[in-house]
């Protein structure tokens, strides 16, 4: 059997690299529509992107309005943006909300009358306006994916919408847009990004190039996460951050992801925690359900962590693997559950109360058939009442 490898048509990395955005834009559209959200206007950073528009003569219109973790009104506010301004191509800045929504405003702008959410479990193969994603974080790894998740507001779902054409034509990955992330930005992104690397390296669609990118991911994040969490000014670990990251999306948009993104999904759809903390506080119970089979692969991250060695038995080097994830998500900050849905004025009643629903809601999006050991719904349950 063959594999398919999916990656943008260009990347370009490095520091300031963002200055050299209109030498690779030239030619790909005549007015661009930069999709992003307050604080990156507030503190320069599209100024930045701006600017590279300006010294090519390149006309541009903002839409600031991806401030929340995306959903369909947010994308329809964005793409009358777009017509309105009779824009042809798009420019995605920021973490993965301005990511997912310039995605979606992408393949809505060939809609007509469709609904957004008309596109779940459909394959989105049709050409699309010439997209650019900046990232701003290191962790969604979403400037080289091809799926967007768009809130169903009617439905209250999280939908996972995917296909070809959501893929970024240019990622441009510049580590200076980063620095200004704070530390528990810098770590809830940054555990997304292991989260997107573990999964594909354990994913029953895992292949030799995913792993070669998933096992130079894990290795980056393990080393230089803590560090850009106490001195977020680091220029070096936050490149290796940006290309860790980067590195993880690009293995999880071929091996695509398993239990926990599956289970994180409902957490965030219903409770508004963002998307890398949900995944953080599931990570260690997932992993300790998943690692019984496909042990050896969990092994070899434990290895590639330092927490053991060849001579350690395999089952023994996956449980030191869990253990170590779980001491990392405290050394970054990670808070509990009990602590995030205090913040969001929820109890552990009301949380308990969604469950059957939670369950099904990650058994619907696919993502935890993807595991070696495939939960079943009570299983789920089981992991959700764990994370107390």
């Amino acid at each position: 059997m063959g594999y398919t490898f999916m990656v943008p048509a260009k990347i370009i990395s490095g520091v300031n690299v963002i200055s050299e955005l209109g030498d690779h834009i030239a030619g790909k559209g005549s007015k661009a529509l930069i999709v992003t959200d307050q604080f990156m206007v507030k503190f320069g950073n599209a100024a930045k992107v701006e600017d590279a528009l300006k010294k090519v003569n390149i006309p541009y219109v903002i839409f600031d309005g991806a401030n929340t973790e995306p959903t369909d009104k947010i994308v329809e506010a964005g793409l009358k943006v777009y017509k309105e301004n009779a824009c042809d191509f798009i420019i995605a800045l920021g973490g993965g909300s301005p990511m997912d929504t310039a995605k979606a405003i992408g393949f809505m702008t060939t809609a007509g009358d469709r609904k957004i959410n008309s596109y779940m479990h459909e394959v989105i193969d049709m050409p699309v306006p010439y997209l650019v994603a900046i990232p701003t974080t290191a962790g969604t790894g979403s400037e080289v994916t091809k799926n967007t998740i768009i809130s169903d507001t009617e439905n209250n779902v999280k939908m996972l919408l995917g296909g070809p054409s959501i893929i970024p034509a240019l990622a441009v990955v510049d580590p200076t847009f980063t620095m200004t992330a704070p530390p528990g930005v810098t770590a809830a992104t940054g555990i997304d990004a292991l989260c997107h690397a573990i999964e594909a390296y354990t994913s029953r669609k895992a292949q030799p190039l995913t792993d070669t990118f998933a096992i130079s991911a894990i290795t980056k994040i393990h080393k230089n996460l803590p560090v850009c969490y106490r001195d977020g000014k680091n220029e070096k670990a936050r490149l290796a951050m940006s290309i860790a990251a980067l590195e993880a999306g690009i293995a999880f948009n071929n091996a695509s992801v398993t239990i926990v993104h599956g289970m994180s999904r409902p957490i965030g759809a219903l409770f508004h925690i963002a998307h890398g903390v949900s995944n953080a506080v599931l990570l260690p119970a997932c992993l300790e359900f998943a690692i019984e089979e496909n042990t050896a692969r969990f092994a070899t991250i434990g290895r590639i962590m330092g927490v053991a060695d060849e001579n350690t038995a395999d089952i023994d080097a996956a449980k030191a693997m869990v253990k170590e994830v779980a001491r990392f998500c405290k050394e970054v900050g990670i808070p509990s559950l009990e602590e995030l849905l205090a913040k969001g004025k929820h109890t552990k009643e009301e949380f308990l109360a969604q469950l059957d629903k939670m369950a099904s809601d990650a058994l619907e999006s696919g993502s935890p058939q993807n595991t070696m050991r495939v939960p079943t719904k009570e299983q789920i349950i089981e992991i959700y009442k764990k994370l107390f």
